[in-house]
């Protein structure tokens, strides 16, 4: 039998007291503690029902337990019981609903008495109703029964426990449209239904909150953002408006299904998981700061203020379907204001209908006419969508010819919003079910649109049923018999009958917390291991078991995505991140690690699309990185070797391999990794009686085929082999046999991926293809000849050059050292007994100042420097913007005392900055642009005209202004009058990038429009729309008669001005392109992408090349600035680095290769744990700056001699 009640759970205080930040013990109050399952039923050894959720306690609590010096007071309102709903979501997307009552309950004394807390002290406690059935009321209405029963005078005839059994156990889930269960709990009677499965889905909220917390204009604008599939946040200071609130939005979108991360309840620890990049709908106590997050394109929607916030613009409803829309919300919510000119005789109809509906208080025909409304909503803008659905994998429907049609009916062009709305997961999940389901028959669009187009009354689309519900009776027989008539009373809320076992653990617990291991009258010796830390283990063997359950539907699910679906945008993608990401002691990780190795061994192909690739390699190096800040070798050898299996199975379908992008974690240089992976191999090798030298040379020979594919430098390689093999005493003539055998790179290769491991990628002479493009070069290896691939590996085998060797091997970094980072990405130390090596000086400093996140960074030239300051040693200027609406002037060579000013009057985030020799000009969300003096920091000028966010600002010579926009438009400024003198260029969209050349007066801009727009500014005309890119254009750089675009489509582009062509498409990133940049003394391109990689480009006989590829960056390539002969570079992940190349000696000879091959890695500092927002270099003085979400900056200044 289905039972509607799966579990009753208590959760609060335990025996085991943690703080939320992991601290062992009792703090004090005004601290937040970890709640933990205390009770529940059914109890955790019953055979038939799998364990509650793992996270069900930290989500029923979610700002935690706090302690407090008394109980519930009635003249204190905060003391009051608070009862609220939540909805969890596993991970196959099925939903649980939660019901809770949070109390402040006496600890308990045993507690008490082991942690030392004051007497007489209560914590929070939360019961908890547990159903799949999404009936609110009946949760909250038994719920609150039980805690009335609980701390009624009168008491109860029957132990709390047992009524709370017998309900859970006995009350059965009711039949669809059949059956009305009636059930008592003492004398209160309740009853629980659910409606035919041929109508709306059962809603059993109310829509009366999400109407009365928002206006009309913000329902739709909040509705239009969920259809979107934006990253939406609800703000209130109250649980239960934010998960009825959710859940109703949620119910409006029907026919359609939100496909994302949904927490309408955040618990305030998870507060980071704002600024996940996928889509998501959270809610938030009002009371947690986010101010030091991102917030980037997030919509807030405040419901205590009725406010709709966000960075990003949400296109609107087109007119016809929005006036219908807000038309017919405003008539069912002010139906007397509404018709208050019209005749009420006479008329009847649904103006009639309305203002009975508003003469009555809200209820479940309101609902049921707003759930309608919205209904109509969609049968309008997607009239006669059945006539384009193509039953095909490729494209299940014909967006284009839709979009094409509907312009015709409408004499309009396509509307943004209805194409980004076909777009959308949501929309392809609702036509997969209506093709492959049943569900197609029940589809209430399809039948409201029939009957519309039939003149029907729409809610003839609601099945009437004149049968009366068949009445299910549960009966306690037992309920009022006791033998001696007595009543049981309660003062707190009670303990459920413990187990011998849970009862020892318990006292274990508690004796370990006070120091003493006395009792049951038995003396435990001091060196006796604790029982509870086995019980712990135990408890985290069953977390483990049910993540990786989750991650194995989620693994199944990802791989199963449609060709059009973009995995990285994927639900599925997005919570497995999250499952890694946010698990301290790498659960996820591993059993994500563990997942695709039984899926492997169950017979799995490992056949993945690109796109699926892509995921995959993030999410293995993002287990991987986590494993390495927990020194958690076991899952970096098994996500390693997992990785090497992927290859191997699917050596045909993969153009590439999961390795190959692994080079870039810093981890392949630790020595001890590979010696604890050789220890492990070594104790895993079956064949006992083999001879011992034999044994370590064949497992040697796996550490450097892992090591090769990586593509690991092979010098460093080799020491680390050589290394590990001295330790194990294999003998002079094994170490020369495996020389030998090494010297054969290829051959080990092919040996251990394979022969037929033959991509059609850029190959090396035999076997594995190459970790880096064929074209690329590295200078710190000598080239490979045709005899032997690894030529510099085979020379370091048998070099007798100790001090070459001893510097060689000086690069391979130590576990947990610190220090520089070699070129292709290698942290190193630094030789400083090494000839010739260069003397420096590094400097990093944290600025403080600003109150929220850093989002925008200026330089200020040498030139404006020498007019504020004159020549004084080391002076230079960075400017910066920041959530906190504040712009602030830094001079870096006054130390200790860098502020030099703050300006103040915007009202919304400044997004960019720029300045001459007076004056400093900066741009804000708030739509305007400020002019301010540099001497005196007032403000000179405010330039209003823009209608969205400024992104661009451009301080030009002759007292101009040239900004750019989030509302399509580039406008030109005259700061002496404050007006504008012209609007220079339109973009159909926001404007995220620009670039102006003052002596020729073209200006290039490109943006969410994916065009880039080039204009003749003194012409007034538009000289090309350069078309191409298929993705929003992040970075623009304009040099001469050459345009470079960088683009979220993972491509950068060159144009030509003076052709009006594309002359070529770089296109070796794997991720959007952020930055580009030209190599002024060359002409040769550099762009960074987010797949962390640097690349170098130059211009050749026959087209365009990568000569260069860095990896040293493992976040996003923010910033990359060129000089002559210094390169800077800044990313997400809060690394920077600093290239060189070398000035020619007067009369010298060119050195031979590349140009942009001659870039040098110089300096990088040591990085931090920050997430960087900005990046500016002076290049001039050796510094670069950052600016974090954190709203500091981090200063590195590197003060050189060559």
């Amino acid at each position: 039998m289905a039972r509607i009640f799966e579990y009753f759970v208590v959760c609060g205080i335990g025996p085991e007291i943690r703080t939320l930040d992991g601290q062992k013990g009792y703090h004090g109050t005004g601290v937040m503690y970890l709640p933990s399952l205390l009770d529940q039923y059914p109890p955790p050894n019953h055979s038939l029902c799998p364990p509650p959720p793992p996270q069900l306690s930290t989500c029923v609590l979610p700002a935690g337990v706090e302690f407090y010096s008394s109980g519930f007071d009635s003249n204190n309102p905060s003391t009051n019981p608070r009862s609220y709903p939540i909805v969890l979501t596993e991970g196959d997307g099925s939903k649980i609903y939660v019901s809770c009552i949070a109390f402040r309950d006496p600890v308990c004394e045993d507690i008490a008495e082991a942690y030392h807390i004051p007497p007489n002290s209560f914590a929070d406690k939360c019961i908890c109703l547990v159903s799949r059935l999404p009936s609110f009321r009946v949760l909250k209405n038994a719920l609150e029964e039980i805690f009335s029963l609980c701390f009624s005078t009168s008491g109860s005839s029957k132990p709390l426990w047992d009524v709370i059994a017998y309900m859970v156990s006995n009350v059965p889930l009711p039949t669809p449209g059949k059956d009305r269960v009636l059930f008592a709990i003492e004398n209160c009677l309740l009853s629980v239904e659910a409606p035919p499965k041929d109508g709306l889905p059962h809603a059993d909220i109310s829509f009366q909150p999400l109407v009365q917390c928002l206006d009309v204009d913000n329902l739709i604008k909040l509705f239009i953002a969920v259809l979107l599939e934006r990253r939406i946040l609800l703000r209130s200071n109250k649980y239960s408006l934010l998960t009825l609130v959710s859940e109703a939005i949620c119910h409006l979108i029907y026919p359609f299904r939100w496909q994302h991360v949904y927490i309408p309840l955040l618990f305030f620890s998870g507060v980071d998981y704002i600024d996940a990049p996928t889509p998501y709908m959270m809610g938030l106590h009002s009371g947690v700061d986010t101010s030091n997050l991102a917030m980037d394109g997030v919509v807030v929607v405040d419901l205590e203020f009725n406010q709709i916030s966000t960075s990003e613009e949400i296109p609107p409803i087109p007119e016809a379907e929005l006036s219908s829309l807000r038309g017919e919300i405003l008539n069912l919510l002010y139906p007397n204001v509404v018709g208050i000119d019209e005749m009420k005789a006479g008329l009847g109809g649904p103006s009639e209908q309305n203002c009975k509906l508003g003469n009555k208080p809200w209820g479940e025909n309101h609902d049921l006419q707003l759930r309608l409304i919205f209904l109509k909503f969609f049968a309008s803008i997607l009239g006669g969508y059945r006539n384009f659905i193509e039953n095909t994998a490729a494209s299940p429907f014909n967006t284009q010819a839709f979009l094409k049609k509907r312009s015709r009916s409408t004499n309009q062009p396509p509307e943004p919003m209805i194409s980004q709305f076909l777009d959308s997961h949501g929309f392809l999940d609702f036509l997969e079910r209506c093709m492959v389901s049943e569900e197609n028959n029940n589809n209430l669009l399809d039948k409201l649109q029939d009957a519309i187009g039939r003149g029907q009354n729409p809610f003839s689309i609601f099945s009437s049923s004149l049968v009366e519900p068949e009445i299910i009776t549960i009966s306690d027989t037992d309920m009022g018999i006791s033998g001696s008539g007595a009543k049981y009373t309660y003062d707190r809320f009670p303990s459920n009958i413990r187990t011998e076992e849970q009862e020892e653990k318990r006292k274990q617990i508690l004796a370990a917390a006070t120091g003493a291991f006395e009792y049951s009258g038995k003396q435990v010796p001091s060196n006796s291991p604790s029982i509870s830390s086995i019980e712990r283990a135990a408890e985290r063997e069953r977390m483990v078991l049910d993540i990786k359950v989750k991650l194995q539907g989620l693994w199944l699910r990802l791989l199963k995505l449609g060709a059009t679906d973009d995995p990285l945008s994927s639900f599925e993608y997005g919570t497995i991140l999250a499952l890694i990401e946010s698990d301290a002691e790498g659960i996820g990780g591993s059993g994500f690690v563990e997942c695709i190795r039984e899926h492997i061994h169950s017979g799995w192909h490992c056949q993945l699309t690109e796109e699926q690739f892509i995921a995959v390699k993030e999410l293995l190096k993002t287990a991987i990185g986590r494993a390495t800040s927990r020194n958690d070798i076991l899952t970096i050898r098994d996500a390693l070797e997992v990785s090497a299996e992927m290859y191997k199975k699917d050596a045909n379908n993969v153009s590439d391999y999961v390795q190959r992008h692994l080079i870039s974690l810093s981890i392949w240089e630790e020595l001890r990794f590979w010696e604890g992976y050789f220890d492990f191999l070594m104790e895993r090798f079956s064949n006992k009686s083999a001879n011992y030298a034999t044994l370590v040379t064949a497992q040697l020979i796996v550490l450097a085929s892992h090591m090769a594919g990586l593509g690991l430098n092979d010098v460093d390689a080799w020491y680390m082999i050589e290394t590990v093999a001295e330790k194990n005493n294999i003998g002079y003539k094994q170490l020369i046999k495996l020389r030998g055998f090494l010297s054969h790179i290829q051959q080990l290769r092919i040996g251990y991926w394979g022969i037929s491991a033959v991509k059609p990628q850029s190959m090396l002479s035999h076997g594995l293809s190459s970790p880096r493009p064929k074209d690329v070069t590295n200078e710190n290896e000598q080239p490979a000849e045709a005899s032997g691939v690894g030529r510099s590996w085979v020379q370091s085998m048998f070099s007798r050059d100790t001090a070459s060797r001893a510097n060689s091997f000086s690069r391979v970094r130590k576990w947990g050292s610190d220090g520089g980072a070699s070129e292709n990405g290698t942290p190193r130390k630094q030789d400083l007994s090494a000839a010739g090596q260069k003397k420096m000086q590094t400097n990093i400093r944290v600025l403080r100042g600003h109150t929220g996140a850093v989002t925008a960074l200026h330089c200020v030239t040498r030139r404006e420097v020498w007019d504020l300051v004159g020549d004084r040693e080391g002076a230079g200027f960075f400017i910066s913007g920041s959530t906190d609406c504040s712009v602030r002037i830094w001079d870096p060579s006054l130390r200790g005392s860098e502020l030099r000013a703050t300006l103040k009057g915007h009202t919304g985030t400044i997004r960019a900055i720029s300045s001459d020799r007076g004056k400093v000009v900066s741009g804000s969300d708030d739509h305007s642009v400020f002019v301010w003096d540099k001497q005196t920091s007032k403000l000179l000028e405010e330039l209003k005209g823009h209608e969205a966010q400024v992104s661009n600002v451009r301080m030009l010579s002759g007292e101009r202004v040239l900004t750019a926009a989030h509302d399509g438009t580039v406008k030109m400024w005259d700061v002496r009058s404050d007006m504008c003198v012209a609007t220079v260029g339109r973009c159909s969209s926001a404007v995220l990038c620009m670039e102006y050349d003052d002596s020729t007066g073209i200006l290039a801009a490109g943006g969410r429009d994916a065009v880039a727009n080039i204009w003749d500014i003194r012409a007034g005309r538009q000289m090309h729309k350069f078309l191409g890119h298929t993705k929003w254009i992040r970075s623009i750089r304009m040099v001469g008669d050459t345009v470079i675009t960088g683009s979220d489509d993972w491509t950068a582009r060159i144009w030509s001005v003076s052709r009006g062509t594309c002359d070529a498409v770089l296109s070796c990133h794997a991720g959007p392109i952020l930055s580009v940049e030209c190599s002024p003394l060359d002409k040769g391109i550099i762009t960074g992408s987010t797949d962390g990689l640097l690349r170098f480009w130059e211009n050749e006989e026959g087209g365009i090349k990568s000569v260069k590829n860095v990896t040293i960056h493992t976040g996003a390539i923010l910033s990359i600035n060129a000089g002559e002969h210094w390169l800077g570079i800044g990313a997400a992940d809060n690394s920077m680095s600093l290239f060189n190349r070398p000035q020619e000696r007067l009369g010298g000879l060119s050195s031979p290769g590349s140009k942009m091959g001659g870039w040098q890695l110089y300096r990088t500092p040591q990085r931090t744990s920050a997430v960087v927002r900005c990046i500016a270099s002076d290049l001039e003085r050796k510094r670069i700056c950052s600016g974090g979400r954190n709203g500091l900056l981090r200063l590195w200044e590197a003060t050189i001699n060559i």
